[in-house]
């Protein structure tokens, strides 16, 4: 197996799109010999915990409505070239994903983070719900075989806080700018959304060196 860390953020359309394309490429494969584990990255580490409207955030960042209609622009093609259906109007506030990146470890404990991941972006891209609340996290948990009363207790205190704050910031130490960022054998770096071919190609080659090995 070959070891694939990919560092994300569940509010982050790249990544739910960079997900996609590499689900594609998996798919196509069959038989990949990735073993997968995602790292947090929080696109807005200083927003408050209850999050802020999501218009107020896009134009603050943007720089005005027209920016982040522009900024936004090449993500809905790229969405709507994935086969994404996301719906941008229906997404009201941006969350803190603190919480989120915790649910997400928890998970990774269980051997259940990618199921949960693909709940997150489902949730937020797809469904419009606020995946820094506390009822929301609960409920994704139990909708995927985990424990969503333990894990309601979790949320409400601080356990790995701390962890997460801290894995977040050594990704940005050792050069992590931007994500979706996907580690390949914990050697090379392949930054974003990259789409479904190049995904094959490098399976390919690793089978092959794989093949060749044995």
């Amino acid at each position: 197996m070959v070891k694939l860390d990919i560092i994300s953020d569940p509010i982050c359309p790249w990544c739910y799109i960079g997900k996609t394309n590499l689900d594609r490429a998996l798919e196509k494969i069959g038989d990949h010999p990735f073993e997968i584990e995602w790292h947090p990255f929080q696109l807005n580490p200083e927003m408050p915990a209850g999050g802020m409207d999501r218009t107020e955030y896009l134009e603050h960042k943007f720089g005005g409505r027209d920016g982040a209609v522009k900024a936004y622009a090449p993500v809905v093609e790229a969405a709507e070239k994935a086969g994404l259906n996301i719906d941008f109007a229906g997404i009201k506030r941006t969350p803190s994903t603190l919480d989120a990146h915790r649910l997400i470890h928890w998970a990774g404990l269980e051997g259940r983070q990618t199921p949960i991941v693909s709940a997150l972006f489902r949730a937020y891209f797809n469904e419009g719900r606020d995946v820094g609340d506390i009822d929301v996290l609960a409920d994704i948990a139990d909708s995927n075989g985990l424990d969503a009363s333990m894990i309601r207790q979790l949320l409400q205190g601080d356990a790995d806080r701390d962890e997460i704050r801290g894995r977040d910031a050594w990704a940005r130490e050792h050069g992590v700018t931007g994500v979706p960022t996907f580690v390949v054998g914990q050697r090379h770096a392949v930054p974003g959304a990259q789409p479904p071919e190049l995904w094959v190609q490098v399976i390919e080659e690793l089978m092959e060196q794989s093949a060749a090995s044995d």
